[in-house]
């Protein structure tokens, strides 16, 4: 077992310290809650806790082995459970969904089929380590009948032990969290955010104020709403950081936006922009009619409409900060 365990995991050290205890009292529990938000080490926990539990029969020159069939999901006695979609009669994850150019408007759940998946994985011996473990990640997401037959297997876990990650206790039913142990995950101060992010050699995110500020504290926020900066040309960037100087230069950028951006990507987009100008001239206005404008786009107004009027309404603000 590696000295270290949970070494990676930084900024948690509530949720380090009681599964070390569960480690050291040898009192592991059938089941666990990892509750925090998105992108701050729920998955990573579990990984790290995953190693441990299943490196309590194997020597310690196999270990970097093991991790490597964990980080690649192939152990026997490892289960890792996410989201899918159904498609043409199969299950199918989000990632497998992205690679196959396959889209769907209904979020992606958790589903009867993979619970039953769960039971009989469980309900069979451990092949290599001393129990079989579950990880279920957004366990929230799972469906009314998942979530009733999860229950039952909780009654009755064997020599398993389950780990769902949640955003919170109040995404799941009371009787689920009742038969779980609850570790809390918490947002990172901007020093454990900062190491984070220069630990994943993520040194431009340090850079960006808008970026930080949106990722309220989550390294994997952080990440995933520098990527999106990115799906945005760079053209496009430039012309967003002034007001347009005239009414033509505003339709054409709005048209522009529509054009080049799909809808949840014009929603990310007033978000960033909302920051970046507060920052920039902490215009209490500005910020209104920005969000004013979000929910036009959540209401599905027509988006170009949308943006016309932003930006021609914006008008007035570059003519007070030049006068």
């Amino acid at each position: 077992m590696s000295i270290h365990p949970f070494r990676q995991l930084i900024g948690q050290p509530q949720a380090v310290e009681l599964l070390q205890q569960a480690i050291t009292k040898n009192r592991i529990a059938p089941a666990y809650l990892f509750a925090g938000p998105e992108g701050v080490g729920r998955s990573l926990g579990a990984k790290c806790f995953s190693e441990v539990l299943l490196s309590l029969k194997i020597s310690p020159e196999k270990q970097t082995l093991l991790e490597k069939r964990i980080r690649e999901r192939n152990h026997p006695d490892l289960l890792w459970v996410e989201p899918t979609y159904q498609h043409q009669g199969q299950l199918i994850t989000i990632e497998d969904a992205k690679q196959s150019g396959i889209t769907r408007k209904a979020p992606p759940q958790i589903r009867i089929e993979q619970i039953r998946d769960i039971t009989r994985f469980l309900n069979r011996p451990a092949l290599e380590a001393s129990r079989s473990l579950v990880i279920i990640e957004d366990a929230q997401t799972m469906t009314e009948a998942a979530a009733n037959g999860l229950l039952k297997t909780l009654e009755e876990p064997g020599q398993g032990t389950l780990i769902l990650l949640a955003p919170s206790t109040d995404n799941l039913l009371p009787t689920l969290v009742s038969r779980c142990q609850t570790i809390p995950f918490y947002r990172l101060s901007p020093e454990d955010l900062s190491k984070v992010l220069a630990e994943k050699k993520q040194l431009e995110i340090l850079e960006n104020e808008e970026i930080l500020a949106l990722a309220q504290g989550s390294p994997g926020a952080a990440i995933a709403h520098w990527e999106q900066l990115q799906t945005i040309p760079e053209t496009l960037r430039q012309k967003l950081k002034e007001f347009p100087i005239n009414i033509l230069e505003g339709l054409d950028l709005a048209q522009e936006i529509s054009k080049d951006l799909e809808y949840q990507g014009q929603l990310w987009l007033i978000n960033y922009l909302q920051y970046y100008y507060w920052n920039k001239s902490q215009n209490k206005n500005l910020l209104e009619l920005l969000e004013k404008s979000r929910s036009y786009l959540l209401s599905y107004v027509q988006p170009r409409l949308v943006w016309e009027c932003l930006l021609l309404e914006s008008l007035c603000f570059r003519d007070r900060s030049s006068s």
